[in-house]
């Protein structure tokens, strides 16, 4: 049997803007994990211009139900204008899509 998991990927300026977002992410069980990828050199366009810049990468794994708070917590701290942020969906393995639903649960306070 498979799940589906969501994986969310956006790049950021520096190591302080990827340990900020990660770790905030993971506080609020918003991802059940977030693999930093490295170093990316980027070019694009931006305000009619060609740029270019280091990133850094960063995949987020999470829930279904969970993907939209993930994105808004990404888009709301993200220190770009228009950052970078690109969802889809993956089948991932019985045990691993159950362990990221289990991580991303919200706690709830009785």
């Amino acid at each position: 049997m498979t799940l589906n998991v969501t994986l969310m990927l956006t790049t950021v300026p520096d190591e302080g803007t990827a340990e900020k977002l990660a770790s905030g992410a993971l506080a609020q069980r918003l991802a059940a994990c977030v693999t930093r990828l490295g170093a990316v050199h980027s070019q694009y366009h931006w305000q009619g211009s060609i740029e270019s810049g280091n990133e850094i990468q960063l995949l987020f794994k999470t829930s279904l139900a969970r993907a939209a708070a993930l994105e808004k917590f990404i888009q709301t701290r993200h220190p770009y204008e228009t950052p970078e942020i690109l969802s889809w969906q993956a089948t991932a393995s019985d045990a691993y899509g159950q362990w990221v639903n289990a991580e991303t649960q919200l706690t709830l306070h009785v």
